[in-house]
């Protein structure tokens, strides 16, 4: 009996060291900026909304599963964000969602699957934790094309690459 027990003491550690924590949307910052005409436009998304779970003790046991509303784009001008939740851009109507699912995660990189408009495509990016006094602040970059899921058509004005920058807090 003695034996099982102590057997069983690894796992039920192991079971309290992986937490979850719920994205705090009034906190968050997901900002996005982009170049139109030469200058660098930007703009924001809220309402982040999913689980993290965050091991510190071992990150190869975090997982990270979130998503944003298309529908709060907000880049200080009413007519464009109108026209950004549009077929063209967003399809707010019909993918009102932007996923990100975390494939592989390490003390300072994260791997995963982002859906934009229904097209699935992996990214990777370094990021950093800091713990806070109920929870942790998760912060990283990353770049992509926004032609490669299918937003915006071509344009001599905008460019292709979107920089997309990433402040979450999570608490329990």
């Amino acid at each position: 009996m003695k034996k099982y027990f102590l057997l069983l003491v690894p796992v039920i550690l192991f079971s309290f060291s992986s937490i979850e924590f719920k994205p705090v949307d009034k906190t968050d910052s997901v900002t996005f900026s982009i170049k139109n005409f030469g200058i660098n436009t930007r703009g924001e998304f809220k309402g982040l909304n999913g689980s993290i779970i965050w091991d510190a003790a071992n990150p190869s046991n975090s997982s990270f599963d979130v998503s944003i509303d298309v529908n709060t784009i907000n880049t200080g001008i009413g007519m464009r964000d109108k026209d950004l939740k549009q077929a063209t851009w967003f399809d707010a109507s019909k993918f009102s969602t932007i996923n990100f699912k975390s494939t592989d995660v390490t003390a300072t990189n994260i791997t995963g699957n982002l859906t934009i408009k229904g097209v699935t495509k992996q990214i990777s990016f370094p990021f950093t934790v800091t713990p806070s006094t109920s929870g942790y602040i998760f912060e990283g970059t990353f770049s992509l094309n926004r032609r490669d899921f299918g937003v915006g058509g071509g344009s001599f004005s905008l460019s292709d690459n979107v920089q997309v920058m990433l402040k979450v807090y999570a608490q329990q």
